[in-house]
């Protein structure tokens, strides 16, 4: 569908019924993500031949430059028309992609009261349940029956009707009641006798993590959101709540590899902002490394003496390394899904050592026997007891990782640190040092003479 639509495109003059009758056609999601490839020109040609029942979707699934080129574009009267038809909570992340003048313009055109939503929900702090959630959702009084129920229904054009919720005339969030029980309900029943009174919720200032929390455990379509005082505000419906699980796990991962979170794509991230997302943990691990080459310095009679010391050093620091970011993927990962909590750090902490005891003497043995099967033809005396020091210091480098991995993430939940700060570059900051301090002192208590 979407090769037809360049081809359509393409052509000269452009056939536009049938180019409209095409898009009108095709899924909304798919319609936007064809303002990608297209120019300016195009791109304001093709928006101005979409359907005006279908415009306001279609721009709620275009990319934030094309959204402002769109806008520029249009006149004051369309422009309300394009808002006013956008659900409240895309018309929200909308206005916080764009620049003052957009921003200004756009709020100048919207009725008084959408105006007003608009800027309330704005202000809720930064990654908080407000920030994400809409005001458009489905709520009826008790004493509804379910026929003036379907009535309101009819009447609204909201985000996760699947879901009612009851509320009294102070908007005080009593329960809900699905849609499914409305319609296999009797018309002239009233809906408080339909209602479930134990509704899960979460608070406007709750962090959206928490919300996604309750997705994940409760496998929610949609979340009511109230304020202190249990009036309901609003909800988060799942197609919103996909989009925050998908970015709070890729800031976790760029986090976790030293990167500062972008929230572009990758493709539209310039040179320069790779750059400075990136230069802050590699400069940081570029002078921790001086560390390691004060060891290396102090202990270089060492490896003059028995060279082979040298070799095996790339071994025990990866090794290390390797440990250390798995215990801490598990560890980050199940506090993301609010399986494991602060309270657990000496759980954590000793399932880890003893998972660590046994991979470092699984890793000992292995290498010890690869070192042995591959020994030099001039192998040297002190070669067994090279060995030997090798494989202890994989067991202790073990032990040391994974409690690395296991502690700094809980700790920096702790203190209110992102857990993946303290994940990778932190490990591999601090292993590196230890494992050669081990290594070496290791080496000259069991070969001596060095």
């Amino acid at each position: 569908m979407k090769d037809t639509i360049f081809t359509l495109i393409s052509e000269n003059p452009i056939q536009i019924p049938k180019l409209r009758e095409t898009l009108t056609a095709m899924n909304i999601v798919d319609v936007g993500d064809i303002f990608e490839d297209l120019d300016m020109e195009r791109t304001i040609q093709i928006f101005r031949l979409l359907p005006k029942s279908i415009a306001a979707n279609v721009f709620a699934h275009i990319v934030h430059e094309k959204q402002q080129i769109i806008i520029e574009a249009l006149t004051d009267v369309e422009v309300g028309g394009i808002i006013e038809g956008l659900f409240m909570d895309d018309a929200v992340d909308f206005i916080e992609e764009m620049p003052a003048n957009v921003v200004n313009r756009v709020l100048s055109n919207v009725t008084p009261e959408r105006r007003d939503v608009i800027n309330r929900l704005l202000k809720y702090p930064e990654e908080s349940v407000g920030s994400i959630m809409t005001t458009e959702y489905m709520s009826l009084r008790e004493d509804f029956t379910v026929l003036e129920a379907f009535a309101r229904m009819r009447e609204n054009r909201v985000k996760g009707i699947h879901t009612c919720y009851i509320v009294r005339r102070d908007k005080i969030l009593l329960g809900a009641v699905s849609l499914k029980s409305l319609l296999l309900a009797k018309e002239h029943e009233r809906v408080g006798d339909l209602v479930r009174t134990h509704v899960i919720s979460a608070q406007t200032h709750d962090d959206q993590e928490i919300a996604a929390g309750l997705f994940r455990k409760y496998d929610f379509l949609s979340l009511p959101v109230v304020d202190k005082e249990n009036r309901l505000v609003g909800i988060i419906t799942v197609d919103d709540m996909v989009e925050i699980v998908e970015e709070e796990a890729t800031e976790d991962f760029e986090r976790m590899a030293g990167i500062s979170p972008s929230e572009e794509p990758y493709l539209r991230t310039g040179v320069f902002m790779h750059s400075r997302g990136r230069i802050g943990w590699l400069m940081v691990l570029m002078l921790a490394a001086t560390f390691t080459e004060m060891i290396i310095g102090g202990f270089e009679d060492a490896l003059l003496l028995i060279p082979i010391l040298g070799t095996l050093i790339p071994l025990l620091m990866d090794s290390g390394g390797n440990a250390g970011s798995q215990t801490a993927t598990l560890v980050i990962r199940s506090m993301a899904l609010d399986e494991i909590h602060f309270k657990d750090i000496l759980k954590v902490w000793w399932l880890e050592t003893r998972v660590a005891f046994l991979c470092g003497l699984l890793l000992a043995g292995i290498n010890a026997l690869r070192m042995i099967i591959f020994a030099p033809a001039d192998t040297d005396p002190t070669y067994t007891a090279v060995i030997l020091t090798v494989s202890v210091t994989l067991v202790v480098v073990a032990l040391i990782a994974n409690t690395l991995g296991c502690l700094l993430p809980m700790i920096g939940k702790k203190i209110k640190i992102d857990p993946a700060v303290f994940a990778t570059p932190m490990i591999t900051t601090v292993k590196d040092t230890v494992t050669l301090m081990i290594f070496f002192y290791l080496a000259r208590a069991i070969i001596g003479g060095i």
